[in-house]
């Protein structure tokens, strides 16, 4: 059973200011638990009705550190950020930041990228495409937001994800920097690169001067239909599909 003082915790990670205060985010959901679980993260809580519990004894011994804490359906559904509760909810530390390495390799950067919905699927499509890093300005959504988390769908354990001012990275890098524009070339016409980096902008704003004004090149989707543009995270799975390695 939750103390009062352990569901005001939980309840209180839905806002950036406490997940950054506590250290720790919510990974909410069977699917999710067993990612982190699998994996080397540093567990907090593993928040579970009797049910879970029960049937994955196995996982606590692969992560003594976690704290063990059986509630009731009622109590779960009332404290998780999904619409409906699933049986266990992770109470996770944030891994350490590190340097960003500056390698001969993909990275994917976003430009302000504002919901959580599309920087969830960014993290997830790097994880596909096997980018290794993701570069974020400041302006970006949290990445640990939950609902970024559950997007993500278990990303954030396999691509690094950085927070840092992108024209200071870009400078640092010597890879073909491109920016996603609705004015740039044809992707279609572009050979596909070994290594580069991929500029998303914001949903309403695209990529900002500044952070143009230092690309290689801007690429575009082509357009045949009346849309006035393409969602950011369906915009950036479709130029990985074209530009990255097969």
């Amino acid at each position: 059973m939750l103390s009062k003082a352990q569901n005001k915790y939980i309840r209180s990670l839905t806002h950036h200011k406490f997940r950054n205060e506590y250290n720790v985010f919510i990974a909410a959901g069977e699917k999710l638990a067993y990612e982190w679980l699998n994996s080397k993260a540093n567990i907090k809580w593993i928040v579970a009705n009797d049910l879970w519990h029960e049937a994955n004894r196995n996982y606590f011994a692969k992560h003594p550190e976690a704290e063990i804490i059986i509630v009731k359906d009622s109590e779960l559904e009332a404290i998780s950020p999904l619409q409906t509760a699933n049986n266990v909810l992770l109470v996770v530390n944030k891994p350490k930041q590190v340097q960003i390495p500056i390698i001969n390799n993909w990275y994917l950067a976003l430009d302000d990228i504002q919901d959580p919905g599309n920087m969830g699927t960014m993290i997830r499509i790097a994880d596909w495409f096997g980018i290794p890093n993701i570069i974020c300005s400041p302006g970006c959504v949290d990445i640990y937001n939950p609902k970024v988390v559950q997007s993500a769908m278990g990303g954030h354990l396999r691509v690094n994800i950085y927070e840092t001012d992108l024209a200071d990275f870009l400078n640092k890098v010597s890879v073909p920097i491109l920016a996603a524009t609705l004015n740039g070339e044809n992707v279609y016409g572009i050979s596909r690169l070994e290594s580069g980096v991929l500029i998303i902008g914001n949903e309403s704003n695209g990529v900002s001067g500044k952070v143009i004004s230092l690309a290689t090149r801007q690429v575009m989707i082509p357009r045949k239909g009346g849309a006035e543009s393409l969602n950011a995270g369906v915009s950036a799975g479709i130029l990985c599909a074209l530009l990255l390695p097969c």
